[in-house]
């Protein structure tokens, strides 16, 4: 019994370059943009001229996807057990 592969969903290369839009904020006049790292984060702020802003908070972070013991001593791979496995879709 195969599984079905799910459809990749495919966008317009017009679609693609318009990224994710942020209704509210057409029209508005720029007055400033910076950006700060403050407490492991960076802020990306846009004020507008009626002081109102855009403000991205962008983290990252270092996830564990597997953790296991192996025996290299013949040179070749052998897993003896393994101490955690993220889920994943990949099933």
């Amino acid at each position: 019994m195969s599984k079905r592969k799910e459809a990749i969903p495919r966008l317009s290369p017009s679609a693609a370059m318009r990224g994710k839009q942020y209704p509210g904020i057409k029209g508005k006049v720029v007055d400033f943009a910076d950006h700060a790292f403050e407490e492991g984060m960076l802020y990306i702020r846009v004020r507008f001229t009626d002081n109102t802003e855009l403000c991205w908070r962008i983290t990252s972070s270092t996830l564990i996807e597997e953790a296991d013991l192996s025996d290299w001593k013949t040179g070749d791979f052998r897993q003896i057990c393994v101490f955690f496995e993220a889920e994943s879709d990949r099933g």
